[in-house]
Order: C-alpha cells, then sequence, then structure tokens
C-alpha cells in the first residue's frame, strides 16, 4: 500500500520522490541489490494537488536550459567540512555551466550517487530509470562484456542539475559524443601517483608528459583529478576507435618510462611500480569513463577537478579549488581550456606501429575485458608460473 504522502512527515522522509510527484507520478519503493532504497515510479497518473505540497516543504525550483527542476531537501548537508549542501553544488554548477558544458555537453556520463553526501555510501548508476522526465537525453552505452544500459547524456545543464537532486556529486565522462559512440574524441593521460609518490612529483611527470606531446606537435591541457593527481587531455579529430586511442595511449606510456624510468612507469602490476607516477593507459579502453573536467568528488572539503593552464603548473594546489573557490577563479581568468581543438591521432600511432615492429606485445587490459589478441597472461608477475629451465 502506498504511503499518504500528503503527510509532511512522510514527504520529509522520502524527499528522493518529490521531484517525482512534482512531474504528477506515483512511486513505491524497491531495494536495490546494493541494499540502497530506491525511488521506482510505477506509472503516470495525475495527482492533483501536490506541487504547492512540495514547495511548502522547502524543495527549491530552479530553472535551467528552459526546464524547471525541483531541487529536494536542498539544504541537506553534502560537504561537512564548510557545511556547503545540495543546493550549493547546484549552484556551483550554474556558476560555471559555460566551461562544464564546453568540457562534456552530449557526452554520455556515468553517475556516481552520494544519498546522504560527500562521506555516506555511494553506488554507480549507469542505467536511468525507466520513467523520468520527457525532455530527460539518454544513449545506449555498453560494458566491456556487450551489456547495454541507457545511460545520462549531458546534453545541458538540465540534465546536470536532475542528476546532483538525486545525489550525484561528480560525472564520471565517456571519451566521445552520444551521437558518434563509436569515435573517441579525446585522449586521456591520468598521472596516478602510487603509494608515496608526492604531488611534486605528479607536477614533474606532468612536464614530462608536455614535452613529448610537443615534441609530436600536438597540444594537451591539464586539469586535477580533485585529488592527488593530474590528467592529461589531447582533444582528437573524431576518426579513431577508443581501440586505437587506447593503443597510442599506451605508446606515450612506454616512451615517458623510457625517458624517466625512476619517475613515471606503464606498469600494470602494482608490485612493479615502486615509487613512481603509474600512467593508466586503460583509461583509454572502450567503455571506460574518466571523472570530468570542472566535476565536483565527493570530499569533505568538495575539491573541484579544476582545468588549469600549463603556466600555473607548480602552483597549482589542487586541495584549495573547490567549489568555494573556482567560481570566482573562472571568472577572473576564464576557461584555460576554452581553445582546445581537435588534432590528429596519427603522431602517436606512429610511436605504437614502431613498439609493434621493435616486438612489443600489447600491454595489460583490465579483468573485465575479454582476453585480447597479443596481450600478456593476466597475472601478477610474482605469482605467474616459473617455467622449467631446459638443460
Amino acid at each position: 500500500m502506498l504511503p499518504d504522502l500528503r503527510e509532511s512527515t512522510v514527504i520529509e522522509a522520502h524527499t528522493d520522490v518529490l521531484a517525482a510527484l512534482y512531474r504528477e507520478e506515483i512511486y513505491d519503493r524497491q531495494t536495490t541489490q546494493r541494499g540502497v532504497a530506491e525511488l521506482n515510479i510505477l506509472k503516470r497518473a495525475r495527482v492533483s494537488g501536490y506541487r504547492d505540497t512540495i514547495m511548502a516543504e522547502g524543495a527549491v525550483l530552479v530553472e535551467a536550459a528552459g526546464h524547471e527542476i525541483a531541487v529536494t531537501s536542498p539544504s541537506k548537508v553534502f560537504f561537512p567540512e564548510r557545511g556547503e549542501t545540495k543546493l550549493d553544488l547546484v549552484r556551483y554548477y550554474q556558476t560555471v555551466e559555460e566551461s562544464l558544458m564546453r568540457a562534456m555537453q552530449n557526452r554520455p556520463v556515468l553517475l556516481q550517487r552520494y544519498p546522504n553526501g560527500a562521506g555516506g555510501p555511494s553506488f554507480f548508476q549507469k542505467r536511468v530509470p525507466d520513467v523520468r522526465p520527457e525532455w530527460l537525453q539518454t544513449a545506449v552505452v555498453s560494458t566491456p562484456n556487450g551489456t547495454t544500459s541507457d545511460a545520462l547524456v549531458a546534453a545541458d545543464l538540465a540534465h546536470v542539475i536532475w542528476a546532483v537532486n538525486l545525489g550525484c556529486i561528480g560525472f564520471h565522462v565517456w571519451p566521445s559524443h552520444a551521437d558518434d559512440p563509436e569515435h573517441a574524441d579525446e585522449l586521456r593521460i591520468d598521472l596516478d601517483p602510487s603509494p608515496g609518490v608526492t604531488f611534486a612529483m605528479v607536477q614533474e611527470a606532468a612536464r614530462e608528459v608536455r614535452r613529448l606531446f610537443d615534441g609530436h606537435g600536438l597540444s594537451a591541457m591539464p586539469k586535477t583529478t580533485g585529488n592527488r593527481g593530474i590528467h592529461i587531455y589531447v582533444r582528437l579529430q573524431p576518426r579513431w576507435t577508443s581501440y586505437e586511442v587506447r593503443s597510442a595511449a599506451v605508446a606515450v606510456a612506454r616512451e615517458l618510462e623510457r625517458r624517466r624510468p625512476e619517475l613515471m612507469t606503464s606498469a600494470w602490476w602494482k608490485e612493479e611500480r615502486g615509487r613512481r607516477v603509474f600512467i593508466d593507459y586503460n583509461q583509454n579502453a572502450p567503455h571506460k569513463t574518466i571523472f570530468g573536467a570542472w566535476s565536483v568528488r565527493a570530499r569533505p572539503g568538495a575539491q573541484v577537478s579544476t582545468p588549469f593552464g600549463w603556466d600555473q603548473l607548480d602552483t597549482i594546489q589542487p586541495d584549495a579549488l573547490t567549489i568555494a573557490t573556482v567560481p570566482e577563479r573562472v571568472r577572473a581568468a576564464g576557461d584555460p581550456w576554452a581553445e582546445m581543438s581537435p588534432q590528429s591521432l596519427e603522431p602517436l600511432l606512429a610511436m605504437h606501429e614502431r613498439d609493434t615492429a621493435a616486438g612489443l606485445a600489447d600491454a595489460a587490459w583490465p579483468p573485465v575485458y575479454p582476453k585480447m589478441p597479443g596481450e600478456p597472461p593476466r597475472v601478477a608477475p610474482s605469482r605467474a608460473r616459473k617455467v622449467p629451465q631446459t638443460e
């Protein structure tokens, strides 16, 4: 039996459904396999009188891209360090709308929902609910094993705010556009600090990445990850598949390790990395997403994955880039990625072809992928069987 949602106490207990009620729909409660209570719409039905009740309960109507979105529980604290709320997060995304849309507009996104804000439990949601606003855009995406789902497309700011209202703090973004899923138009170099690696070492690694790209006539731009690493992007012409882009990333990682073996590594197995910056080439594998530019991390301080110019590499302080500081930074200096333009992948594919001709096999893939041709054994070196010596 459905609860009487016109009682204010019930509405307070079921704030995630307010947006559904605003659209005049009926719902029931269903528990997912992850044990998270989800509000699952049963069917559309005319239910009069709820909109005023919702507004009376403190939801805030936000206008974006020609749509109204009811932001429920706007005063819920999402980031405890300074007490920023769900509505503060919405206002942040409104402030950086132009830069945010430049980075991820019309790309599918993977949602990671934090119903109780940063620090609370979370779950990933690739598939949007079957019943949703009529204007919401989705795209069919697939996992490495071929399972498909309808993912949210970041078509405009209204789509972002709709997701934030569900508890999505930041966005994991596909490297392709929804209308051309077969071609990746971004190469993403993920500089991942291994244990013991300092941020100064990551900065030095980023300088090496820039030198490599400059030497091949390619323009690349960095951003903080919102945590301890740095991401470096090359915008591409949409001519190559994710398999080809990954091959180029493998070649980049191997060349960087050749140049600075004491600083950087392309070793997939953690036991081989040591105290070095790992160049995670598999962030470019098909169906992989990466944490998006201008997205907010689920950290108590609300740190932002912030694009910056190369002239700021020496002084950038990732922990200081938050939803409280980034808007003024954008107002004062603009978007450092605004002039990024599509480029050819050919110079990096030539590196891959050189390595292949020299006898180098493919690099290891993540375990969720099918076994790939030419891939080395998927077993950590310390656990690999020793080949008996023959006399």
